[in-house]
């Protein structure tokens, strides 16, 4: 009996929210982490988005139906987007040929970031679910976090991040 217990405990405990950090707050600068895009460029996050919005969202794993439905929205309100000064990035722990491989089947105008090996996502302190990112976004305004979504929505997220920048824009006329 106890040697069947030990192996499942294990295992829940390697599966469960295994982030190593706590999820960033509000007001708090992008996190200064090596990012590789889909392209193999690496780039660090706060040193190349000091300027405007940037989005960086979390999800599970390319080509599933809510990750795509996810990248998709972001896709389809880009030029919008894009006009309000917004940078994307998408994140999540697949590999290089996996982010190309999605961004090029769903045509997304953003970079893909590979981080298989969780720095970005431990990084902003996303939990892991069976050993893949929870679906978050955070967005940063000159550097800075001013919205994050914990429970980012599937079909709705551009829509969310939306709504935030105009609720901004209002509240400032």
């Amino acid at each position: 009996m106890k040697s069947v217990i030990i192996p499942i405990l294990a295992t829940i405990m390697f599966f469960s929210n295994n982030s190593e950090a706590e999820t960033i707050d509000l007001g708090a600068p992008i996190p200064k982490v090596q990012a590789v895009l889909d392209s193999g460029q690496t780039i660090n996050l706060a040193s190349e988005n000091t300027k405007g919005f940037t989005l960086v969202y979390f999800y599970p794993k390319a080509n599933t139906p809510g990750c795509t439905k996810q990248a998709c929205s972001l896709r389809d309100s880009y030029e919008v987007l894009l006009e309000k000064g917004v940078t994307i990035y998408g994140v999540s722990k697949d590999s290089i040929k996996s982010q190309t491989s999605f961004k090029e089947k769903y045509s997304l105008p953003f970079p893909l970031v590979a981080d298989s090996e969780s720095e970005v996502i431990n990084a902003f302190g996303v939990p892991k679910k069976l050993g893949f990112a929870s679906r978050q976004a955070f967005l940063f305004k000159d550097g800075v976090l001013v919205w994050r979504d914990l429970a980012a929505s599937t079909s709705k997220q551009a829509e969310d991040v939306l709504t935030y920048l105009d609720s901004v824009a209002s509240s400032s006329q």
